[in-house]
Formats: C-alpha cells, structure tokens, sequence
C-alpha cells in the first residue's frame, strides 16, 4: 500500500466525481459554505465551485483527486493533485464544513506530500486568493511559503461573480 493511502484517504475514481463536486461548491461557495472557516462565499458569489464535467475533465487529464471519508461513502474531504515536472500541483483542498478543525485538511495535506514524494517531486506549489489571510496564514504554519509571485484571478462565468477584485499569490514548499 502507498505510505498517503490510510483507513480514511485513497484515491477517487471517476465513480467519486460527483462527490467530490458536492463537497467542493458546498466548502467554497453558498450559504452552506459559511458554516466553516475556508468559505469564498464573501469574495465569490454563487453557489458554483466546480462542476462534474470539470472534475473528470481533470481525472482524465492525469490529475489524482486524494478524498477523505470516514465509514461512509459521504466524501468529508478532497484535494487535487497535478503532477508538472518535479512539482506537484495542489489545489482544492477542501473538507466538509461542519467538519473543520478536526484535523481532516491537515491530513489530506499530509497524504499530498507523501503522493509527491512517491512521484519524485521536489516541491509543492498552489495558488491562494491573496485576500484569504486565515488560509494563508495556514499554509504557512504548514510550512508554504509566499514566492512573491502573483496571477490574476479572472471570472470564468461559471464559478460565481467576484464581489471584489481578486488574485491569486503563490504558496511552494519544498519537500526534504
């Protein structure tokens, strides 16, 4: 068994998608989103983070989705994985928000940095809006780094009206 998979994270298969859709827009936008502390809700309008088409789009392009789940088949956590080079993409990162805080999302980033060392990657690196101080500043203590580098965060039309302008900073942490 692979040193990230556990009782509770494995891999997602396509069969996941649509929960792993359900998780993500109810983490990151609407209403139900306010119940835990990652919400965009006050930055993004909508109800949208993703959609089912987008998620298999990323599964049948390489990208591995880790899910969380504990004795049910409710997925309770997710992240995204994108193998570039010899670094690994992150993003995504999201858990159930009546569940926050206990320690999901930490692990889910664990079993991330234990999948790129498996794949030989050096470094992880991931995209944070620049105006979500609270999950900055938990990467942080999770060893990320701001590179310094920006990249503007466009409305695509699908995911929600930005309530304000909106980039994205650059978080790397390199892998020992």
């Amino acid at each position: 068994m692979q040193s990230f998979i556990n009782q509770h994270i494995s891999i997602a298969t396509a069969a996941d998608a649509s929960g792993i859709v359900h998780l993500l827009n109810s983490a990151y936008r609407g209403e139900s989103s306010r119940q835990g502390w990652t919400t965009e809700a006050h930055l993004i309008g909508g109800d949208t983070r993703t959609d089912e088409a987008s998620v298999l789009a990323l599964m049948q392009a390489g990208s591995v989705f880790l899910k969380y789940t504990s004795g049910t088949s409710t997925i309770d956590g997710c992240v995204n994985l994108q193998v570039q080079d010899k670094k690994l993409y992150l993003g995504m990162l999201s858990v159930t928000p009546l569940l926050q805080d206990r320690g999901i999302g930490r692990q889910l980033l664990e079993a991330a940095e234990g999948y790129a060392r498996s794949k030989a990657c050096t470094s992880i690196y991931m995209t944070v809006i620049t105006a979500r101080t609270e999950l900055v500043n938990w990467y942080t203590r999770h060893g990320y780094a701001d590179t310094g580098k920006r990249k503007p965060f466009e409305e695509d039309g699908k995911t929600g009206k930005h309530l304000q302008p909106l980039e994205f900073m650059i978080l790397e942490k390199t892998l020992l």
